[in-house]
């Protein structure tokens, strides 16, 4: 009898976790699946929706969303998901295609979309074309996040409130970060405030925190740069006495290691000034996996550098 009983103490166990499991299963099932791109916008996806969506992103660190082309697993899971967000402006070039075609049948955000003109930069060399590097200037990032955030709960079949709250959560934090941005740009010396850098990726961030920046090539990584933009770049650097310039984690090194030479033969120590995350984070396991952390990496990056 008592090897009975233990036998049923035993089978009710697994019943019971078995239970659980399908529960588990039956939950992921129904979630909402939400693709983002970049990580940038996947990060901040997850800070907002927590375990109320299941979150993915396509791009991973070091990826260059300029030049990135989809594979068709990419396509598979953009088919399968019911919410698709990217930046736009361009910056998934050679996606764009995709996502007209897949927005006749789910959900498809462009988080610029999200934004006034009034917010945005222009290319001065291409008056049509608009800067996508919209994360950079923190103000804007969280406008475009506090009306996706309302989108999300409206799409997402949970409790709204666990959205809302952590929204709040996280844009409060981005509030902290703008606040921080400003005031450790504003402790570099006016004479030095000058950030230069593969491309020009940091327009918005120049804006909203007071530094001039200079890209060797456009606001995308698929314009082309010769030896006459090279040449320019360094006669500015050595005139205005520059001290640092800096690589990006997913863009080429050899054009800025390029500028460096030709500065160190007009006679000009230019130093690297390390490597900032542009289009892309860091790894995951790593504080720069997660936007707020990416940001505060660069900013430490610039300061130290400039100061």
């Amino acid at each position: 009898m008592k090897r009975i009983a233990q036998f049923l103490q035993i089978l009710c166990v697994c019943t019971i976790l078995s239970a659980c499991q399908n529960i588990d299963t039956e939950k992921t099932a129904q979630q909402i699946k939400i693709v983002c791109t970049t990580g940038m916008i996947g990060n901040s996806v997850e800070n907002i929706v927590g375990n109320e969506a299941l979150v993915s992103t396509l791009m991973g660190p070091g990826v260059d969303p300029h030049l990135y082309k989809a594979t068709q697993g990419d396509i598979k899971i953009l088919s399968e998901a019911d919410i698709i967000i990217y930046n736009g402006l361009h910056l998934e070039g050679k996606m764009g295609d995709i996502f007209h075609k897949l927005q006749r049948t789910k959900k498809v955000i462009a988080l610029s979309d999200l934004l006034g003109p009034e917010l945005l930069i222009n290319d001065p060399s291409f008056p049509e074309a608009i800067d996508p590097h919209i994360w950079f200037d923190i103000s804007i990032w969280r406008a475009a996040l506090d009306s996706l955030s309302n989108i999300l709960s409206s799409e997402i079949h949970s409790d709204s409130t666990n959205i809302e709250s952590r929204s709040h959560d996280f844009l409060s934090q981005l509030d902290v970060l703008h606040d921080l941005c400003r005031e450790q740009i504003s402790q570099i010396d006016s004479s030095k405030r000058v950030l230069i850098t593969a491309h020009d990726a940091f327009k918005y961030f120049g804006r909203a925190y007071g530094i001039e920046v200079r890209g060797l090539q456009g606001i995308s990584t698929a314009a082309e740069y010769g030896l006459n933009d090279i040449s320019q770049l360094v006669n500015y650097i050595v005139a205005n006495e520059i001290p640092a310039i800096f690589i990006e984690s997913s863009v080429s090194q050899k054009s800025m290691k390029a500028v460096i030479e030709g500065c160190q033969l007009k006679g000009h120590d230019l130093k690297l000034g390390g490597e900032l995350f542009s289009d892309a984070m860091g790894n995951a396991e790593s504080p720069e996996g997660n936007f707020i952390g990416m940001v505060e990496y660069n900013l430490r990056t610039i300061t130290k550098a400039l100061k």
